[in-house]
């Protein structure tokens, strides 16, 4: 078996293709050795496991949170109460804003989904050292456009697909980001539920579990424990083309 190869990722959401959603350098990376020092001083680490929410939807935003490893979730909840998963966030990004300084109320929840390291910047200190150092000022607004760009792609999903070329393209998707192949069958070696693809997507978990058993049917997939194994990739691609 060998893993699939794919540039890497910034996270996993809904997008046309990975190539929209390639990750800049990590925040810190572009940086001189005396501006890491800076931002190194205003910072906290902090620690969350999972099921553990770095903020919640409504909370008031006081600075941003860099991801050193584990996967942070962002999502949001409808007056109704039904959630849409914004995006998982990888290791090198960073989750907070759109008000990078604090300001304001939480747009959205963001939460750990498994052990997670992260550090905190608080926002009036981070505003003092981007007014101090164009060079974290231009790091800042690159990191930002980078989000809206994310964000940007999944609203273009979302406004010009179908419910059932979204699922295609996300299992596409996390097959390139996440595959293991076996011959012509490519596993996604994360496990995830119907509820979370269904949340990625803007559908239902009732929905996604009708159209995997369709497709598992088919002998386009097989879904056992979490894990989906792709048998035909042309047979999702097709739609898309």
């Amino acid at each position: 078996m060998e893993a699939a190869t794919v540039s890497a990722a910034a996270g996993i959401m809904l997008a046309e293709s990975e190539s929209l959603v390639r990750p800049l350098p990590g925040l810190l990376d572009e940086l001189g050795e005396a501006d890491r020092r800076r931002l190194r001083m205003i910072g906290r680490d902090k620690v969350l496991e999972s099921g553990q929410f770095v903020w919640r939807q409504g909370d008031g935003q006081t600075g941003i949170y860099l991801i050193h490893s584990g996967r942070i979730r962002s999502y949001y909840v409808a007056p109704l109460g039904r959630e849409v998963t914004l995006a998982y966030w990888f290791s090198g990004n960073f989750v907070g804003g759109p008000d990078l300084f604090g300001a304001g109320p939480h747009m959205w929840s963001s939460v750990a989904v498994e052990h997670s390291e992260l550090t905190f910047l608080p926002g009036p200190a981070l505003r003092k050292l981007a007014l101090e150092s164009a060079t974290i000022a231009v790091a800042l607004l690159d990191a930002l456009a980078f989000k809206a760009r994310c964000y940007s792609a999944m609203a273009q999903m979302l406004g010009t697909r179908s419910v059932t070329e979204r699922l295609h393209r996300l299992l596409i998707f996390l097959s390139r980001i996440h595959g293991i192949r076996n011959g012509r069958e490519t596993t996604i070696a994360v496990p995830f539920t119907h509820g979370d693809l269904a949340n990625l997507i803007g559908s239902t978990r009732q929905w996604v579990t009708v159209q995997l058993a369709r497709m598992q049917q088919r002998g386009v997939i097989r879904y056992n424990k979490g894990l989906i194994s792709i048998l035909n990739m042309p047979a999702l691609d097709i739609e898309l083309v």
